[in-house]
Parts: structure tokens; C-alpha cells; sequence
């Protein structure tokens, strides 16, 4: 499989690149209703390598938590204006989106405020499709990765209601496959009632390691329950991964050679191999 090749960033980002013409971009939401299982490592260093081979990304940090923001060096003191904005205050998105320290990469980035919002949300109009309608525009990016919750409240079915596909980080362990026929349920429902278009991107198997056994029997079930969904890149454990982003770095930038972002540069060129397929059967149908 070819490779992508990434640069250090500069010390400031100036945004997406001026000759990219507005656009409605590409949705993927990286969704799992279980914690701790690299949802958000997945998020950050798949938007990252997709920055490195060109592509204007945008990352929306949905998750209460913030780890998305803080794991790009976002500090809370330099935040202005957040995804809750986005959801409760009709802020534009432009108003919104803050760079970071990855060339072509901006951040949307979470704030306290959103620990309420599921709350808040059960009494507003059109309360799931408020992402959405700040999403779905013209934009100057060519695809936005949203970092759900690690539940299945309000805001991942905000996420989902605005995506076009669905990218499930999967941690290799006994209890996953349970998980994941879960979340496959819930996005068949929503596939029913708000979004007919969405549907699985793929699923990644994170944290594998190759002297467990059961990581191995794990990939293998995962593998005969969705087939070709199954990305054939696995992320494997590895200290760097944990490491990044405690220095506010990707682990692609952080630690370029380390088996982790090498694994992640893969998982990008799998994800835009399987974009350009979608692209030429939308085209077709066109």
C-alpha cells in the first residue's frame, strides 16, 4: 500500500489553503459508544494525516471532555468561541474554527459548557439536527471529522444526523463485538428516521497487541462479522500514542516513525482510497 509522507507543521497554522474553493465537505464522525478505546487518537491523527497529502480538514471537537482540543495544544484560555456556540448561539462557523499547529488542519474546539448541552438540547427545535445546519455548508474544507461523545446521548446523534459516514474505532478485547452490534443498531435507527444516507465507513481495530492472543481472535471475529468494512490497517499499542498528547502534538507529528503514527499515515491512505471509490459510485448514480 502506498504511504503517506507528512512534514513538521509550522509553529502557527493560517488556516486551510487560499486555492481551495468553498465546498460542502465530507462528513465522517468517529463514533463508539464505549470509552477508551482511541476515539479520539483516531479522530486527531486521521485529520492530521489527511492535512499531510493536501486536504483542508476540519476537526470538530464534540466530546465534553475537550481531549481532541488539548491533544492539538488548544488552551482552553485561547478559546472564544466553541461547538457549543455552534449548537446554542447561530455563531458562524469561520468565527468558530481555530488553527493549531498542523499546517491545513483547524479545530472547532469543546468548552465546559458543553457537559449541559444534552440537557439543554431535549427542549430546543430541531435539537438533532442543529449540527447539521452549521456543517452542511459550503465551507473551505474538504472533509470535517467530528470526535463523539463516548456515549449515545444528544450530541453523537447530532454527530451522526450531520454525517455522512461513521468511522468506529474498535479496542481488540472480549466485550467489543457486543458493543458494536449496539452502535450498528443505533445507526440503523438513525438511518430510518433523521439520515438515510449514513452508513459505516469502517471500522478500525485499535490497541492491538500481537503477543495477546485474544487481540488476535478478537480482529478475527471482527473480521468474519464485517467483512470488507474491517480496515485492513490495524493500530497497534504503543507508548507514543499515549505520549502525544500530553505535548498538545498528533502522535504523527510527535513521533513520525513510531509503529502508532505509522499505523495511522496507513489508516488515512485506507480512508481516502475508500472516499474516492464513494466519490465515483456517487457520480455514477448521478
Amino acid at each position: 500500500m502506498k504511504r503517506l509522507t507528512a512534514t513538521m507543521p509550522a509553529p502557527a497554522n493560517p488556516g486551510p489553503s487560499s486555492k481551495v474553493v468553498n465546498q460542502v465537505p465530507r462528513i465522517l464522525a468517529v463514533a463508539n459508544q464505549k470509552g477508551g478505546v482511541g476515539k479520539t487518537t483516531t479522530a486527531i491523527n486521521l485529520a492530521t494525516a489527511m492535512a499531510a497529502v493536501g486536504k483542508n480538514v476540519l476537526l470538530v471537537d464534540l466530546d465534553p471532555q475537550g481531549n481532541a482540543s488539548t491533544g492539538l495544544g488548544i488552551r482552553r484560555s485561547r478559546i472564544v468561541k466553541s461547538v457549543y456556540d455552534l449548537l446554542f448561539n447561530e455563531c458562524l462557523l469561520e468565527d468558530a474554527a481555530m488553527g493549531c499547529r498542523v499546517p491545513r488542519l483547524s479545530v472547532v474546539p469543546s468548552s465546559i459548557h458543553l457537559s449541559g448541552a444534552d440537557i439543554e438540547l431535549v427542549t430546543e427545535k430541531r435539537r438533532e439536527w442543529r449540527l447539521r445546519d452549521s456543517l452542511k455548508v459550503e465551507m473551505p474544507y474538504e472533509y470535517v471529522i467530528i470526535d463523539c461523545p463516548p456515549s449515545l446521548n444528544l450530541l453523537t446523534l447530532n454527530a451522526m444526523v450531520a454525517a455522512d459516514s461513521v468511522l468506529v474505532p474498535m479496542q481488540c478485547e472480549f466485550y467489543a463485538l457486543e458493543g458494536l452490534s449496539h452502535l450498528s443498531k443505533t445507526i440503523e435507527r438513525i438511518r430510518a428516521h433523521f439520515n438515510p444516507a449514513l452508513d459505516i465507513h469502517g471500522v478500525v481495530l485499535t490497541m492491538f497487541d500481537k503477543r495477546n492472543n485474544l487481540s488476535a481472535m478478537v480482529a478475527d471475529d471482527v473480521r468474519k462479522f464485517f467483512g470488507d468494512k474491517v480496515y485492513k490497517t490495524v493500530i497497534p499499542r504503543n507508548v507514543r500514542l499515549s505520549e502525544a498528547p500530553s505535548f498538545g502534538l498528533p502522535a504523527i507529528v510527535y513521533d513520525m516513525s513510531c509503529p502508532g503514527a505509522r499505523a495511522y499515515i496507513d489508516l488515512a491512505s485506507e480512508v481516502l482510497k475508500r472516499e474516492r471509490a464513494i466519490l465515483k459510485n456517487q457520480q455514477r448514480a448521478a
